[in-house]
C-alpha cells in the first residue's frame, strides 16, 4: 500500500486525556538518566516556583506519541508501521509539564513526501492542558504546553 499523499493538512482531534502524575513523572526522570531534584522531590520543584513536580522536557513525547498513533492507526494513511523509522523529533516548550496536569494533544499533517517507493511525513503535536475541572471535550479552556515535531519515514516495498 503507498502512502496517501492527501494525508497533509489532515489534523486529527485531542483524543483521550492523559493524567501527569507524581510516580509518571518519576519513573521516566530515572528512564532518562535526569536527575534534578525538581523531578523527584516536591519542595525542590516548589523553591523554583512550581506547583508540583517538573517532568523533564522529553516527557512530552509520551503524549504526543498518543496523538501520531491516530494517524499511524487512521487505515486511509497507508502507514505500515512495521516500514517506519523515525527520522526527527523536536520539542518547543510553552511552560513545564509539572504533576498533576492534564494533557491532550491535537495532531496536524504538516508534510508528505514522496520518497523513492515510501514517503517522509512531518507532524506537528500541539499539546495543552486543560482547566481545572474540564472534561477534555473541545470547548474545555486549554492551555499550550508544548508543540512537538516529528518526522517520520515510511519504506517502501523494495526498500
Amino acid at each position: 500500500m503507498t502512502i496517501n499523499p492527501d494525508l497533509q493538512g489532515r489534523s486529527y482531534p485531542a483524543a483521550e486525556v492523559y493524567d501527569v502524575g507524581r510516580e509518571k513523572i518519576r519513573e521516566f526522570a530515572r528512564a532518562v538518566k535526569a536527575t534534578h531534584p525538581a523531578h523527584f522531590d516536591v519542595a525542590a520543584a516548589e523553591a523554583l516556583g512550581h506547583s508540583d513536580l517538573v517532568a523533564p522536557p522529553t516527557f512530552a513525547i509520551i503524549v504526543a506519541q498518543r496523538a501520531d498513533a491516530q494517524l499511524i492507526e487512521d487505515p486511509d494513511s497507508g502507514i505500515d508501521f512495521s516500514r517506519v523509522v523515525h527520522a526527527d523529533q523536536r520539542f518547543t516548550h510553552h511552560r513545564p509539564i509539572v504533576a498533576g496536569d492534564r494533557l491532550v494533544a491535537e495532531l496536524h499533517v504538516d508534510g508528505v513526501r514522496a520518497m523513492g517507493g515510501g514517503a517522509m511525513i512531518t507532524t506537528r503535536s500541539e499539546i495543552f492542558a486543560l482547566a481545572s475541572g474540564a472534561a477534555g471535550d473541545a470547548a474545555s479552556v486549554r492551555e499550550p504546553v508544548a508543540t512537538t515535531t516529528s518526522s517520520i519515514l515510511v519504506r517502501g516495498e523494495g526498500q
